[in-house]
């Protein structure tokens, strides 16, 4: 067997880690994409609008975590994976960037001052950093699992317009019904009220066009792309989860819709990546131009203590943020604030937390 194509336990381990951070990053600032989608879809004024980025400003900054460490190990793990990817992708991921920046802006300036014309241009660019994301993750996405041109010196060729090709702009449309989904599954476990109703109305409009787009991308991507056979096993758990959040929003079960489209979208991500294996970029250019995953990582010296330093903070991160979404589990209020009961202790220390965010 071709040596670049059996990689060893611990490049396995790293490209498996890989996508699972990129996995836990789609379903967590997925609905935070969907939340901001639906401020300028679903809210009907101001204090609405405000009410609906109170669901996640608690939690948004700390689900941007993983796609950091995500990115990092990429450079560190499978440094001519990042090399290669940068060299032809940079229009796209520099416009990801940008987007991703001005969100934090609107986010920290959006009620630095009073006035409704101020609030409602942050709550534009809430919009638009709520749609842009994900159908650009989407076309990232899909051109790197089905490919584009590389040449011998291991640069992208394809012209930032190729990108553009088909799959990819299909991927970019589902990334953004998915989280959009996602976000108004998020709202109806987060709201009371007429806000709340509106929000189960948006999930059910949402429901058929994200079921029908996200089968159609991953038999798209199954039949045409995909270097495994086993990949069949999580795009059928993907169109099972699917299907029991139809079940669930007509029961009206809140909780159990979310957790149908998280497990949706990681089944997504398995069936992709997984599919993407033994390359971490294949090639439609020359023969042997693609990147594996025993032919672009890092030594196994780096690897193993990337992968000590990772076991330990991975679940400090995981700590941190279980306690956040604990504390502010609770609805909201039709003037967007809760109440709580909690035990003493617990609710000191919860206070302190909430303070911490208001004050910002």
């Amino acid at each position: 067997m071709d040596p670049l194509l059996a990689p060893t336990g611990l490049q396995i381990a790293w490209f498996a880690l890989i996508a699972l951070l990129f996995g836990v990053y789609f379903v967590l600032e997925g609905f935070d994409f969907g939340v901001q989608m639906n401020v300028g879809t679903l809210a009907r004024d101001d204090h609405e609008r405000h009410t609906l980025l109170s669901t996640i400003h608690p939690v948004w900054d700390g689900n941007q975590v993983w796609i950091i460490t995500g990115a990092a190990a990429i450079f560190a793990a499978f440094p001519e994976w990042y090399a290669t990817l940068f060299s032809g992708f940079y229009p796209v991921l520099l416009l990801l960037l940008f987007s991703l920046i001005v969100r934090v802006v609107a986010f920290t300036y959006r009620d630095a001052r009073p006035g409704d014309a101020w609030r409602r241009a942050w709550d534009g660019i809430h919009v638009a950093t709520g749609f842009l994301p994900p159908f650009l993750w989407g076309i990232v996405l899909g051109d790197v699992v089905a490919g584009v041109e590389i040449d011998q010196n291991r640069w992208v060729v394809t012209s930032a317009a190729g990108l553009l090709q088909p799959f990819a702009l299909l991927a970019g449309v589902v990334l953004v019904l998915l989280f959009w989904l996602h976000g108004s599954h998020y709202l109806t476990l987060k709201l009371q009220g007429d806000l709340r109703e509106r929000a189960r109305r948006r999930a059910r409009l949402l429901m058929l066009p994200a079921l029908l787009g996200g089968a159609a991308l991953l038999l798209w991507y199954q039949l045409a792309y995909s270097h495994q056979s086993w990949t069949w096993a999580p795009l059928l758990a993907a169109a099972l989860a699917l299907v029991g959040t139809l079940l669930a929003q007509r029961g009206r079960r809140e909780g159990l819709t979310l957790v149908g489209t998280g497990v949706a979208i990681l089944a997504a991500a398995a069936t992709l990546f997984g599919g993407l294996f033994p390359y971490v970029m294949p090639s439609t250019g020359l023969e042997g131009t693609g990147l594996t995953v025993a032919g672009s990582s890092s030594t196994p010296h780096t690897l193993t203590i990337m992968l000590v330093v990772t076991c330990i903070l991975v679940p400090v991160i995981l700590v941190y943020q279980s306690w956040a979404y604990w504390v502010f589990r609770h609805r909201l209020n039709e003037d967007g604030s809760t109440r709580a009961t909690v035990k003493p202790l617990a609710a000191r220390l919860a206070e302190g937390h909430r303070r911490a965010f208001e004050a910002e």
